[in-house]
């Protein structure tokens, strides 16, 4: 039988839609998730009661930081194929909260690879980077490349996840086990964080309430769906590099919005005009985010499908359902 591939952050937005499309395809998944108080937790209790009737899924509430536990639970299941996904996310919460992203984001992903190098005839690691890393570059004619040097990152945040991928370099060299690391662009979709501008919208927009729009208005970002972020995933969990390989990989939509056209967007999947109060850039944004997906197309034959406002109006139907609110009352 095929060892199960562990999915860390299984209760998060992007662990849980990948544990489900994992399962669905017949693998057997573990999934891991501290399920911290970031956001609500409820909503974590809430996506991971929808694997309690799946066949082949088995959950671990440990600290990803806990480097003797991830090790245990490696070499126990005897994992192959980690899709490591756990991290504390939030630009802005860096500011109030630095030594979070140190133990979950650096001793996590430390934990990770120690397991993984650990393990006989591992596979292939895939982890989540972010977009974050290219700093706050002016927009051209071309999307973000991997091949921008990424070295000038404005929030902790960012600065974690470049370190991760270093990291990574430096043990797919010295242990000779394959990584992808994937530079996630903003991702968005029913079970999305609360954290997110578009979740936050939602909230404000339904209940009549005025919402923030900073850095007045003028920022753009490359919105993706969730159920295509995961196409990218899989594809390339399945594609690995050879043995001692790493890479990353940008994985979003190709095709940058501004903030102003995606709160329109959003107002006419709600079916109601949103109250806008315009706030300067906050510290640690990010003017525009915009991904060049040529390599990871050429992988995998990555293509995204869902546009935003199929996006957004999905989004809001779930919204409605998930919080038994009238959304277009």
């Amino acid at each position: 039988m095929t060892a199960p591939v562990l999915v860390t952050g299984a209760a998060g937005f992007i662990g849980h839609a990948t544990a489900h499309r994992l399962l669905d395809r017949g693998e057997r998944v573990i999934g891991v998730d501290i399920v911290n108080d970031y956001y609500d937790v409820a909503l974590k209790e809430a996506r991971l009661a929808t694997f309690a009737d799946r066949d082949g899924f088995d959950f671990h509430r440990i600290d990803i930081a806990d480097a003797d536990a991830v090790a245990a639970l490696v070499r126990d299941h005897r994992i192959r194929r980690v899709v490591h996904l756990a991290a504390q996310a939030g630009v802005r919460y860096s500011l109030e909260n630095p030594f979070a992203y140190e133990r979950s984001n650096l001793a996590g992903h430390l934990s990770v690879m120690e397991a993984c190098r650990h393990a006989p005839g591992f596979a292939h690691l895939v982890y989540a980077s972010s977009s974050s890393v290219y700093g706050d570059r002016p927009m051209g004619g071309a999307g973000f490349s991997e091949d921008e040097a990424a070295t000038d990152p404005v929030s902790l945040y960012a600065a974690t996840k470049r370190a991760c991928e270093l990291m990574s370099q430096s043990y797919a060299r010295l242990y000779g086990f394959p990584q992808t690391g994937l530079r996630f662009f903003t991702v968005y979709g029913p079970w999305g964080r609360p954290d997110m501008a578009y979740f936050g919208f939602t909230q404000k927009i339904m209940r009549g309430e005025p919402i923030e729009v900073y850095g007045e208005g003028r920022m753009a970002r490359d919105f993706t769906y969730i159920d295509d972020i995961v196409d990218g995933i899989v594809g390339a969990l399945d594609h690995p590099p050879a043995p001692g390989g790493h890479r990353v990989l940008n994985i979003g939509d190709s095709h940058s919005v501004g903030l102003m056209e995606m709160i329109e967007t959003l107002e006419h999947a709600i079916g109601r005009e949103a109250v806008k109060v315009m706030r300067p850039m906050q510290p640690g944004d990010v003017t525009a985010t915009y991904a060049d997906i040529s390599r990871l197309n050429a992988l995998t034959g990555y293509k995204p499908k869902v546009m935003l406002a199929e996006g957004l109006a999905r989004f809001a139907d779930w919204y409605h359902d998930f919080y038994r609110i009238n959304a277009r009352g």
